[in-house]
């Protein structure tokens, strides 16, 4: 009986430790990798290793009102005695979803639109260009602010709302890339020997075009985390009892001067998540972009 081995090629393993000797120079990326890996953990497995999981929901204990960060409460409490590393940390959960749900939305719409505008040209590209334009107009910010008002509170809509304001940059990110490669000679090639538009599109055009998108979502998720608490903070996102970053700052608005844990460690969830996001981004292009890489 002869048994398979699977050997990697010479060129395989210098593939490998050339991205190895990418990542270990990059000690930003690491941690940025090392703190999105931790926010993941907490989303999945929060009622694990919380202390109080039920003041995730509709705990309440007033005896512990307002109470300094302690041994016992590690971030200390709410007002309603609720224990803020338990609700940081399940605040990652939803945060994440957020952020990963925009994102899909976004690349689903901008990432299909972008490659009909750039392969196709003519009035085709005119017209969705010029649509986009007109979402670009907007102030980033304004415009889900806008949207969310518009249709409601809620996490759903909050979603909808940075998902449509979102969009058009990867319409413009992925018609740019587009364009610069449908004028290379395999896809010439490809033309040349009759494959068919659609198959030119999906096969040789798209799976070099992705690069820069998977550096852009890294970094986007960071943004939607970002505006979805901008949002929850001036009411048009996340209502209670929904446990978010964004709500638990703006709940805690009346008295932060007197009890400042009670929006600092909100506060800094929101930042430490952003910044590791942006490094992995930056990693991600240090990584994957052959101009700074070379």
């Amino acid at each position: 009986m002869e048994i398979a081995e699977t050997v990697e090629s010479p060129k395989e393993r210098g593939q490998l430790h050339y991205i190895w000797h990418l990542v270990a120079r990059n000690p930003l990326f690491v941690i940025g990798l090392f703190i999105v890996a931790l926010l993941l953990f907490s989303a999945f497995f929060a009622p694990y290793f919380t202390p109080y999981p039920e003041d995730a929901t509709f705990g309440i204990n007033f005896a512990e009102k307002l109470k300094p960060p302690s041994f016992k409460h590690l971030f200390g409490a709410d007002a309603l005695g609720r224990d803020i590393f338990t609700r940081v940390v399940f605040g990652a959960r939803m945060s994440l979803k957020i952020g990963i749900i925009v994102v899909f939305v976004s690349m689903s719409i901008g990432i299909p639109l972008g490659l009909i505008a750039g392969f196709f040209g003519g009035k085709v590209d005119e017209i969705i260009m010029r649509v986009t334009d007109m979402f670009l107009a907007f102030p980033p910010l304004l415009l889900p602010i806008s949207i969310a008002a518009a249709l409601g509170t809620s996490i759903v809509n909050t979603m909808i709302a940075i998902a449509i304001s979102w969009f058009p940059w990867y319409v413009r990110l992925i018609r740019a890339q587009v364009l610069t490669v449908k004028e290379e000679l395999y896809v010439e090639s490809a033309r040349s020997i009759g494959v068919g538009r659609i198959t030119i599109m999906t096969r040789h055009i798209f799976p070099n075009v992705l690069s820069p998108v998977v550096i852009q979502a890294s970094m986007d998720m960071g943004y939607t985390i970002l505006v979805a608490a901008s949002l929850s903070f001036i009411g048009l996102g996340a209502q209670p009892p929904t446990v978010e970053w964004g709500l638990m700052i703006t709940s805690a608005r009346a008295y932060y001067l007197d009890f400042w844990w009670t929006v600092t460690f909100p506060g800094l969830a929101i930042f430490v998540s952003v910044l590791a996001f942006n490094l992995v981004g930056d990693g991600l292009r240090d990584i994957l972009d052959p101009k700074i890489r070379d």
